[in-house]
């Protein structure tokens, strides 16, 4: 018989032991328990712990270490507090929209220091990065060069470029994979030889390099080192055909977190035991001996350092099921409710934060206060017997919350975000008093 699935309530209270401290009944964010900044700041409430993301940035650049350098990928969570605490800490940061470059300024970030990739970048959006100052844009579509060229003669500049590239289908891996298949994302493998001329030929585009991302939420470091290796052989490709050494090599984010029980860590020690190999790679090549190489990760960096604060508003058992009913829902937290991706929905890591030292619960649905059945926050989780005011808590919260859900829903006021770190709190939304 396989060995019996880990129960989720476990996994939850390990996470928050490795994450976070425990005095007591209370979960302790930065110094402080959860319950007072949920009496403080009210309900619903994301809190980041900006000693657990730095943990994360440095556990993260110690691996890669004379190998790349790590662009925080902004869409993970773009509150300019964040950006800002990873560039502190020597990131530079990778974009995917306008706002999310503005969001950038707004954190004191270097232009050079900014990568801009996507797949429907608009004038309007190239005109303002070009005129404001960026590291590179990322190549995607053949109208995506025209449009770029008419931008950079009609400012008079040229304009750094790197061609990403929709990877073969023998270098994918991760639970969403980004390219192999016929994808809007970048340029098929098979005609980069194409775009290499185009951007050529192009006087105002300097080509710099290549990018490639292949998938994402990867927990296997064979798989990501499969990735990396093949991204290097392609970036080889593209400087034999482009005739000239590449400055850039940009690797990919897609580095991933446990959210359910039975997942595994990513291994980083066995992934930096890999990239000897990798560095042999690049400099067996005199076209690349010299490139950058980045990675940009976003929610290995933010999630593990971010919980979703919510309290109960009623506790009822209907036919024999125990429900818990909150005041936030996947209106703030899509990914939590699994209609974020997940095609078989699972419960992310669920606890009561101020009751910790309780005694083990019994299954409950924990739901939120919206009209529809897909407002589910967890389906099955162990809880203790709790009642109207008592807290739960979402961990592995801080990527994708907020700004990935549907926060015009029903016309919930947004909630309240902020950031703490050695008991001083930044606030990023205040939630407006109803």
């Amino acid at each position: 018989m396989p060995p019996p699935e880990p129960k989720s309530s476990a996994f939850a209270g390990d996470l928050a032991t490795s994450h976070f401290d425990i005095a007591g009944a209370d979960l302790v964010i930065g110094g402080i328990p959860v319950r007072e900044l949920a009496a403080r700041y009210g309900t619903p409430l994301f809190i980041y712990d900006g000693g657990v993301m730095r943990r994360s940035y440095r556990m993260l650049a110690e691996a890669l270490s004379g190998f790349a350098r790590i662009h925080y990928s902004v869409k993970a969570n773009p509150a300019p507090a964040v950006i800002r605490l990873f560039c502190d800490e020597g990131a530079g940061v990778e974009i995917a929209s306008l706002g999310e470059y503005r969001a950038a300024q707004a954190a004191g970030v270097k232009p050079q220091d900014i990568l801009f990739a996507g797949p429907a970048k608009g004038a309007r959006e190239l005109e303002s990065v070009v005129a404001g100052g960026i590291g590179e844009i990322h190549l995607e579509s053949f109208e995506e060069i025209t449009r770029l060229t008419a931008t950079a003669a009609r400012l008079n500049v040229t304009v750094p470029v790197s061609i990403r590239v929709n990877p073969v289908a023998s270098a994918q891996g991760g639970a969403m994979r980004m390219g192999g298949k016929p994808a809007p994302f970048g340029f098929d493998e098979e005609i980069i030889g194409d775009v290499v001329g185009r951007v050529q030929s192009a006087p105002q585009l300097e080509l710099r390099g290549v990018h490639l991302f292949a998938g994402t939420q990867i927990l296997d470091e064979a798989v990501l080192l499969a990735q990396w290796r093949h991204g290097i052989d392609v970036a080889g490709r593209v400087a034999a055909i482009a005739g000239q050494p590449l400055d850039t090599i940009d690797l990919g984010g897609g580095l991933g977190i446990p959210y359910f029980a039975g997942d595994g860590q990513l291994d980083l020690a066995k992934l930096s035991a890999g990239l000897p190999a990798l560095r042999q790679q690049l400099k067996s090549d005199p076209l690349l001996a010299r490139a950058r190489i980045v990675v940009e990760p976003g929610r290995f960096l933010a999630g593990p350092g971010g919980i979703y604060v919510a309290a109960i508003n009623a506790a009822k058992v209907s036919r024999g099921s125990r429900f818990l009913i909150t005041d936030g829902g996947m209106h703030h937290h899509l990914a939590a409710s699994g209609n974020l991706g997940q095609i078989i929905k699972r419960d992310y890591p669920i606890l009561a934060p101020a009751h910790m030292n309780a005694a083990e619960g019994s299954p409950a649905s924990i739901v939120g206060p919206l009209c529809t059945p897909l407002d589910t926050l967890a389906r099955k989780v162990e809880m203790p017997d709790l009642g109207a005011g008592d807290l739960i808590a979402v961990l592995q919260s801080g990527a994708y919350g907020r700004t990935a859900s549907p926060v015009g829903f029903l016309s919930h006021p947004l909630p309240t975000e902020i950031l703490i770190e050695d008991g001083r709190i930044e606030i990023i939304h205040l939630q407006e008093a109803p």
